[in-house]
């Protein structure tokens, strides 16, 4: 196993490396530009993914690498452990001098996330969380939400359709990993998307909210493991366990739709 306290204080140097070009309510003191079509990235994300794979690599040079700013290496595939990350999570929130953003990385082991940490860097906000040992932000245990009923569930958002207006809307930063944070802190119940996404954009905050108590599962409610040779899944529910049944059935036919089943 790699020094994770090592580990930790690297993802604090990558997070004060990106708070350097970030500027509140305007747009960052390096380039950006779009990958494709509404995917944006800047230069610092490139360089917190280099800061981050060199010193990373150097703790235990066995692990394998999966990054969203790094050429895929199928070779990971062979090796039992890898670091999963997002250099920055919620990068739009960056280029627009908002806080909604982090670092955000995960150790797996054998398709399980076995460690993770996620900073904040604007408001210095550390989580990490050990796999069968909980979580914690700033050194404190977090407990999760613990609703029990779907309707009034909190929801970070910027809208809901009809269908939805059940729910509660709260505050909803760029970054998924953040959002599920919040379901981590008893901030917010109900996480959920309907889209394909990338393993690294959720594998640490994935252990963070289960370590808290919450129930992570694709969107039909499926687990969810790394390191496969497409790093997709389809959508995600990230809930307090007493309302993860329903968000699934809720789901369940604009997901069958979407995927023609």
């Amino acid at each position: 196993m790699p020094d994770l306290e090592g580990a930790l204080t690297i993802v604090r140097e990558a997070g004060d490396l990106a708070l350097k070009s970030w500027r509140e309510g305007m747009a960052p003191s390096s380039d950006v530009w779009e990958k494709s079509k509404g995917n944006p990235v800047s230069e610092t994300d490139l360089a917190v993914d280099a800061l981050l794979k060199s010193r990373l690599g150097g703790l235990a040079p066995d692990i394998g690498w999966l990054s969203e700013e790094t050429a895929d290496n199928p070779d990971r595939l062979a090796l039992p452990r890898l670091w999963l990350v997002d250099p920055i999570d919620g990068t739009r929130d960056f280029i627009r001098g908002r806080s909604g953003w982090c670092i955000s990385v995960a150790l797996v082991e054998n398709g399980d996330a076995v460690f993770a940490a996620m900073y904040a860097p604007v408001t210095r906000q550390l989580w990490v969380a050990h796999k069968g040992a909980g979580t914690t932000c700033n050194g404190k245990r977090l407990s999760g939400s613990s609703r029990s009923a779907f309707s009034g569930a909190r929801v970070p958002t910027d809208a809901l359709q009809k269908v939805d207006r059940d729910l509660e809307m709260v505050h909803k930063p760029n970054s998924i990993a953040m959002r599920m944070t919040m379901v981590a802190c008893d901030r917010a119940d109900l996480v959920a998307t309907l889209r394909w996404g990338h393993e690294w954009d959720i594998a640490a905050a994935h252990l963070i909210a289960e370590e808290a108590g919450a129930k992570v599962s694709n969107a039909l409610g499926e687990p969810i493991r790394y390191n496969k040779p497409k790093p997709l899944d389809f959508g995600l529910i990230c809930s307090a366990p007493g309302i993860h049944a329903a968000a699934v059935e809720r789901l369940s036919e604009r997901a069958g739709t979407i995927l023609n089943l």
